[in-house]
C-alpha cells in the first residue's frame, strides 16, 4: 500500500493560525536565507516566493560549491535544501550545517519522499519536511512560522492593531454584545471602542483591561486570541 506522505510524515505540528503575509511582518534586522537545490529553476522559484526587502537570499545549485558556501563566514538563519543532491550525501550536508551554521534552521524539500528520509530529517532536527511539487504559499507559511519562532519576524504595529481589534470584535459578537453595551460596561466611549475594533487606534493597557473585564476574559487570553487570529 502506497504511503500518503502528507498524512504520515509530519516534522512539525500544524500552526494554530495562518501566518501573517510578509507585508504585515517586520524583521528585527537582516535575515539571511540559503537555498540549496541542484535545479536552478527551483532555486529561482523559492527566491521569488520569499522576496522581501529584509531578506538576503543566496542560492547554490552546483553540488561542488555546497560545502564551501556552508563553511564560509556568512551565517544563515534558515537553510532550505533539497534532500537529494547528486554527488552529496544528506548526512554530510547536515554535518556541514551543524558544524558551521549552528544558528540555522533547516527546511528540507524533496521530490522523493520516504519514511527513511523523513526519519533521517527528524534525527537531524530539521524544522520541516516538504515534498515536491509544493505550493509556494505553503513554503512561505513554513518559512514565516520558522522565523517568527526564532524571534526574527514580528507583526507590524498596524497589523497588530488590526488583529487585536478583530479578536475583540469576534469575542464581543460571540457574547451578543453591541458596541453600546461595551461602552456602558467599560466606561469607554463608543467611538473609541469602534476605532479600536477597526484597528485604527491603539488601546492603552488600562483600556484593554477594562475591555477584558467586560468580556469576561483575562488579558493573556486576548493576546492568545490575537496569535490565532
Amino acid at each position: 500500500m502506497a504511503l500518503d506522505m502528507d498524512d504520515r510524515l509530519r516534522m512539525t505540528p500544524k500552526p494554530t493560525r495562518t501566518p501573517a503575509p510578509l507585508g504585515e511582518l517586520q524583521s528585527s534586522g537582516e535575515i539571511r536565507i540559503l537555498v540549496v537545490d541542484d535545479d536552478p529553476a527551483t532555486c529561482a522559484v523559492i527566491q521569488a516566493a520569499l522576496s522581501n526587502r529584509d531578506f538576503e537570499i543566496d542560492t547554490v545549485s552546483d553540488p561542488m560549491l555546497v560545502e564551501s558556501v556552508l563553511t564560509r563566514r556568512n551565517q544563515y538563519h534558515l537553510i532550505i535544501m533539497d534532500y537529494v543532491i547528486p554527488g552529496l550525501d544528506p548526512d554530510q550536508v547536515f554535518t556541514w550545517v551543524r558544524d558551521n551554521q549552528p544558528d540555522a534552521n533547516i527546511v528540507v524539500v524533496t521530490g522523493y519522499p520516504s519514511v527513511d528520509s523523513a526519519l533521517n530529517c527528524l534525527r537531524a532536527r530539521t524544522y520541516d519536511y516538504l515534498t515536491k511539487p509544493f505550493q509556494v504559499d505553503h513554503l512561505r507559511e513554513i518559512v514565516i512560522r520558522c522565523l517568527e519562532s526564532k524571534g526574527l519576524l514580528r507583526m507590524t504595529e498596524e497589523a497588530l492593531r488590526e488583529s487585536l481589534g478583530g479578536a475583540i470584535r469576534e469575542k464581543r459578537k460571540a457574547l451578543g454584545f453591541t458596541l453600546s453595551n461595551m461602552s456602558e460596561r467599560t466606561g469607554v466611549s463608543l467611538g473609541y471602542l469602534s476605532q479600536i475594533e477597526l484597528g485604527k487606534n491603539s488601546a492603552s493597557i488600562e483600556t484593554l483591561y477594562r475591555i477584558c473585564l467586560a468580556l469576561g476574559i483575562k488579558m493573556s487570553e486576548l493576546f492568545l486570541a490575537v496569535q490565532r487570529h
